[in-house]
C-alpha cells in the first residue's frame, strides 16, 4: 500500500470536540478499510492568509493537522469525498510519499565540511590562499 500525508486545515471552534470528531473519523475511515495509520500531528490553530470560502461560509481562523497514513487509492478517493463533504474541513489535500515505507525513509547523512574562500585583504585586490 501507498504512504500519504493528508494536510488539512479545519474550521475553528471553541470546543476541542469538533477537531477530535473530524481526525478520529478520517483515522477510523482509513483503518476500517485496511489501512494503517502512522502519525497524527495537529499543527495548531493558525489565522488562514488569506480569507477562506468553503460551503457558502467564509472563515479567517482555521486549525491545521496532518496524517501519515498506508492505504489503497480506493480508500483514499472516498476519504476524498468525506473531505468534500464535511462542514468542518475549509482544505485538504493528500501527497503521496512512496508506494513504500522503505522509499521514503532517508539514510543518515553525512556531515558534507565546506571550505569558503578567504575574504581578500583591504589592502591587495588579490585573493590571499
Amino acid at each position: 500500500m501507498p504512504l500519504y500525508q493528508m494536510f488539512c486545515i479545519a474550521s475553528h471552534f471553541r470546543e476541542y470536540k469538533h477537531i477530535k470528531d473530524l481526525v478520529t473519523m478520517s483515522a477510523m475511515h482509513v483503518m476500517n478499510e485496511g489501512g494503517v495509520v502512522r502519525n497524527i500531528q495537529f499543527n495548531g490553530t493558525q489565522t488562514l492568509p488569506e480569507r477562506m470560502r468553503r460551503h457558502k461560509q467564509y472563515y479567517t481562523v482555521g486549525d491545521y493537522w496532518t496524517m501519515h497514513f498506508d492505504t489503497s487509492p480506493r480508500t483514499l478517493r472516498t476519504l476524498a469525498g468525506i473531505m468534500r463533504r464535511d462542514h468542518r474541513v475549509i482544505r485538504w489535500t493528500m501527497l503521496k510519499l512512496g508506494e513504500k515505507a522503505e522509499n521514503v525513509v532517508t539514510s543518515s547523512e553525512q556531515t558534507v565540511e565546506r571550505h569558503l574562500p578567504i575574504s581578500p585583504s583591504k589592502t591587495s585586490t588579490h585573493w590571499s590562499l
